[in-house]
């Protein structure tokens, strides 16, 4: 019978070869730590980017959305014809529409005279747009023809607009080379595809871009009774309306923005790869320091699997040894991403927060780095020739 000293006596054996040389702990627990940073901030930039792709999807007061097939993106919008937004009155669950115009129009910074591109948003003042319910009263302002609301969020790159709205100044410049007035400020918030933004009626919108047709929008929003069911409208509406415009949930048109700089563009490519290479970092630092340390206690290993311990028991502490690792790394690193994306929030406004779902992945990332080097590491203990141990 086998006598298992340090099980029946509870040595925690793993910890202590972890613990006997506390600076090979450190730099193993430094490079995992650097390793969990890393993936921590590739995961968030690249998810904070996708998320600051959807900032006025999001605020949209609606639980369908029209569009045209022909639109990539909130950067590459065609229209499609505004009566199919009237048909899709026709359907009983259907309680609301607003006609939407978008467009990005070059705006004139009246401070220093220098153009820059705009989110343009036009829709019929007395419909609902967004979520804000202080909107219905700022959009009573836009009935008058020449009459933005500036985005008081939006770079400054586009001038003083809201500090000189706030001190009382009439404020005037040029929208794509004619003249409008800011009428009041909405807070909305740059997105990724646009520095700034501004609303304005239909009307006003249709005279700023003459060789748009009148009866042609670039996104409807379609409001339902409460008690109806928007997939089964979806698929209803789907039927019903010609193959010239696509509707879409609330949910998956703020995924189809998502997906477009997720599969057309090089950005998630990018931060993933970063991430993966943090992975690797990790897993090459962490093999690095097991494999010494099974190295140097071969002699220790070759003596208790004497004593009659199985290599399978010895193998358990090498495996133990990375679970260790694995948990003592994580936790600063989740500790430091943390204030990490505080930083980035304040000094970029980028949406980059902590989630569940992304500490769960690095974590569970962190322990396969762990435990895969932990089982390569294991293979010097199954390899060795007893006659050079001793």
């Amino acid at each position: 019978m086998r006598l298992r000293t340090w099980q029946k006596r509870g040595i925690p054996l793993a910890w202590l070869l972890l613990t006997r040389q506390p600076l090979r702990l450190l730099v193993a627990l430094a490079g995992i730590c650097f390793a969990g940073i890393l993936m921590f901030m590739q995961l968030g930039f690249r998810d904070g980017l996708f998320d600051a792709s959807v900032t006025v999807h999001r605020l949209f007061d609606a639980d369908l959305v029209l569009m045209s097939p022909r639109s990539m993106s909130s950067i590459s919008m065609s229209g499609f014809p505004k009566r199919r937004l009237v048909q899709a009155m026709a359907h009983p669950d259907v309680v609301g529409i607003t006609p939407v115009n978008w467009n990005f129009l070059l705006w004139r910074n009246p401070k220093t005279l220098t153009t820059r591109s705009i989110l343009a948003l036009g829709f019929e003042p007395g419909d609902p747009l967004f979520f804000d319910p202080d909107l219905a009263s700022k959009a009573k302002a836009l009935t008058s023809r020449g009459r933005v609301l500036f985005d008081e969020r939006s770079r400054p790159e586009f001038g003083p607009i809201a500090n000189w709205y706030r001190e009382g100044r009439i404020v005037e410049t040029e929208l794509a080379g004619k003249r409008v007035r800011v009428a009041g400020l909405v807070s909305l918030g740059p997105s990724f595809g646009a520095d700034g933004n501004l609303l304005t009626s239909r009307e006003t919108f249709l005279d700023l871009m003459p060789a748009m047709p009148p009866g042609s929008i670039e996104i409807g929003l379609v409001r339902l009774r409460d008690d109806a069911n928007a997939d089964d409208v979806l698929k209803s509406l789907t039927v019903s309306l010609p193959s010239d415009v696509k509707i879409f949930t609330r949910k998956s048109f703020i995924e189809f923005e998502k997906n477009y700089w997720r599969t057309s563009t090089s950005i998630g490519f990018i931060f993933s790869l970063g991430a993966a290479m943090g992975f690797v970092v990790g897993c090459v630092i962490v093999y690095q320091i097991l494999y010494s340390d099974v190295s140097d206690h071969l002699p220790e290993y070759a003596t208790l699997m004497a004593m009659g311990y199985g290599l399978k028991t010895l193998l358990g502490v090498v495996a133990r040894e990375g679970i260790f690792l694995s948990i003592m790394g994580y936790l600063p690193a989740y500790l430091s991403a943390q204030g990490l994306y505080a930083l980035v929030r304040g000094s970029t406004k980028l949406p980059v927060a902590m989630d569940a779902e992304r500490a769960m992945v690095v974590f569970t990332l962190i322990l396969v780095m762990c435990m895969g080097s932990a089982v390569l590491a294991m293979k010097r203990l199954v390899d060795a020739d007893p006659a050079e141990i001793f």
